[in-house]
């Protein structure tokens, strides 16, 4: 147990010393896979959208999202960014909630959903515990002015307003829907973001976000599109089951 003991110390010794190294490359690297689940998200729903020639809702978007979200948080939080961090915190329960709803979260083993679920919560606990030091790096930090966390949460906060949108919009009807005004939310929250981003000079955040901004227009596009065919502005639900793949039909069919 000792020897154990001694062997785990000295792996762990070397992780730091690995991960100090070099931070900020390893940084990028995780803040870019993030953003990579991101882009991922947004081509596969423009994908099946195209093919349903309808804004669909697949699963995968949302499994998608979930991973993404998680790992940018983590990001935000290494860089003492507060803007990153709050506005990946809003949306990550919703996120959840349409795993939920499209009864995704049902199947993912119990110790996973509790840690899905946990994170968050740590993480503000953590900060409770360390509020000094938490407002010291992330408020006061001369590296990000305070400007700047306002106009950058300012951004996060538009951008995320589209998951509270889109949430209530899916709520009131039973399943998980992207609507037309989920879309052009996204596109005014992006240009935001992508501002702070250059502001901040944040590779990042920069190339993450601008390229959302033909997704968000197409997708507009197509939304108005079946709003016309439908006739009453609401995206059929049955456009889940039009993508073809089993996995993504709306639960609430």
């Amino acid at each position: 147990m000792q020897f154990l003991a001694v062997d785990i110390s000295a792996w762990w010794e070397a992780l730091v010393l690995w991960w100090r190294s070099e931070p900020m490359k390893w940084l990028y690297i995780l803040g870019f896979t993030a953003q990579a689940f991101f882009s991922a998200r947004l081509f596969l729903q423009w994908l099946l959208s195209e093919r349903s020639r309808q804004v669909v809702s697949p699963s995968i978007y949302w499994i998608l999202s979930i991973a993404g979200s998680y790992l940018l948080f983590i990001y935000g939080w290494l860089r003492d960014d507060f803007a990153i961090i709050f506005g990946q915190f809003i949306s990550y329960y919703i996120y959840l909630w349409n795993l939920r709803e499209k009864g995704i979260l049902a199947r993912v083993p119990v110790v996973f959903r509790w840690i899905l679920s946990l994170t968050p919560v740590a993480a503000v606990l953590l900060a409770i515990g360390n509020a000094e030091v938490f407002v010291r790096d992330f408020f006061m930090n001369e590296r990000i002015p305070f400007w700047l966390v306002l106009f950058g949460s300012s951004g996060q906060i538009v951008f995320t307003l589209r998951f509270i949108y889109q949430w209530f919009y899916s709520y009131k009807r039973k399943a998980s829907i992207l609507p037309v005004g989920f879309w052009i939310i996204s596109l005014v929250g992006s240009g935001l973001i992508v501002s702070y981003g250059v502001f901040r000079r944040d590779p990042v955040i920069i190339l993450g976000q601008s390229f959302g901004f033909v997704a968000y227009i197409r997708n507009i596009m197509l939304g108005l599109k079946a709003a016309k065919r439908t006739g009453n502005g609401e995206v059929a639900r049955t456009a889940d089951r039009t993508a073809g793949d089993p996995t993504m039909e709306n639960s609430a069919n």
